[in-house]
C-alpha cells in the first residue's frame, strides 16, 4: 500500500503534464486530463519560436559524451580495483568510495573556482569533465568483476593474454548487462541534471533542457502550456530508454556469475 501511495500521485502528475501539453491556454487549469481542443500549437511554438533544439541537442551531446567516456574509464578502474593488486589499492578504492558521503552542494564552490581558472567555464569541457567521475559506477563495476570467476583470468594468463587483453575481450563483453544499466543510469542523470549547467554556463548557447525549463518558468510564468509541452518532450527519453533497456535492468540486478 505504501508504494501505490507513492507511485499515485506521480502518475497524475505526468498525466496532467502531458494532458496539458496539449491543451489551449483558456482550459490549461482544467480539471479535466482529457483536453477538450487538442491542439499541437504548444510544440510548435517550443520548436519554432524558442531555441529549443540546440537545448535538446546540446543536452544529448554532453548526456552522451559523459556516459561514453564514464563507462569506458569506470570499466577500467573496476577491473582495476577487482583483479590487479598493486600496493595502497584498496585505501584508494576506500577514498573513492567514500565520495559517496558528498554532495555536490556541498562542493560546487571550490568545484567552481577550479574549474574557472582552468578556463573551463562556459565551455563544454567544463560541462562535461567534473560530471564523468562517479564513485557509484566504479563502485558497481568492481563488484560484478569480483563475481566472475577468477578462473578466467587465469586460463587467459596462461595463454599469454596481456591485463588490456582480459579486460577488453574478456571482461567487457561479460559485462554487457551492467554497462547497459550504467548507460541508462548516467545518461538519465545527467540529462536531468540543472544545478552545475546552472552554475557553470551564463551563455544561453550552452543551456542544457533543464536550464531552460527553469527560465521559461520565470518567462513564460503563465503560460503553463508551452512550459508543459517542453517538459513533456524532455520526458520522453527517459520513458524510451526504460521502455528499450528494461531487460538490461533486470539482468543487472541479478548476481553474475557463470554456470
Amino acid at each position: 500500500m505504501p508504494q501505490q501511495s507513492s507511485f499515485t500521485p506521480s502518475l497524475t502528475s505526468d498525466l496532467w503534464m502531458i494532458s496539458a501539453a496539449f491543451k489551449q491556454p483558456a482550459e490549461i487549469f482544467n480539471s479535466s486530463l482529457i483536453p477538450q481542443h487538442p491542439t499541437l500549437e504548444n510544440f510548435r511554438y517550443v520548436f519554432t519560436q524558442l531555441p529549443f533544439v540546440r537545448y535538446v541537442l546540446n543536452t544529448f551531446f554532453i548526456a552522451g559524451t559523459i556516459t561514453v567516456v564514464a563507462l569506458f574509464f569506470h570499466s577500467m578502474a573496476g577491473f582495476a580495483f577487482a583483479r590487479l593488486k598493486f600496493p595502497g589499492r584498496d585505501l584508494i578504492f576506500l577514498s573513492i568510495f567514500s565520495t559517496f558521503l558528498v554532495s555536490l552542494p556541498v562542493i560546487i564552490v571550490p568545484l567552481f573556482i577550479l574549474v574557472q581558472r582552468l578556463g573551463m567555464v562556459n565551455n563544454y569541457a567544463g560541462l562535461i569533465i567534473p560530471a564523468i567521475f562517479n564513485a557509484f559506477g566504479i563502485f558497481l563495476l568492481r563488484q560484478f568483476y569480483l563475481g566472475i570467476p577468477s578462473e578466467l583470468q587465469e586460463a587467459a594468463i596462461i595463454d599469454g593474454a596481456s591485463y588490456w587483453g582480459i579486460y577488453w575481450n574478456i571482461m567487457l563483453p561479460l559485462s554487457r548487462p551492467i554497462l547497459s544499466a550504467l548507460a541508462v543510469f548516467f545518461f538519465l542523470v545527467n540529462w536531468n541534471a540543472f544545478l552545475w549547467p546552472l552554475t557553470i554556463t551564463t551563455n544561453q548557447d550552452l543551456w542544457v533542457v533543464q536550464v531552460a525549463i527553469a527560465s521559461f518558468q520565470n518567462q513564460y510564468s503563465g503560460s503553463w502550456n508551452y512550459i508543459m509541452a517542453a517538459s513533456a518532450v524532455v520526458a520522453l527519453p527517459t520513458l524510451l530508454l526504460f521502455f528499450f533497456f528494461q531487460r538490461q535492468l533486470v539482468e543487472s540486478i541479478k548476481t553474475t556469475g557463470l554456470k
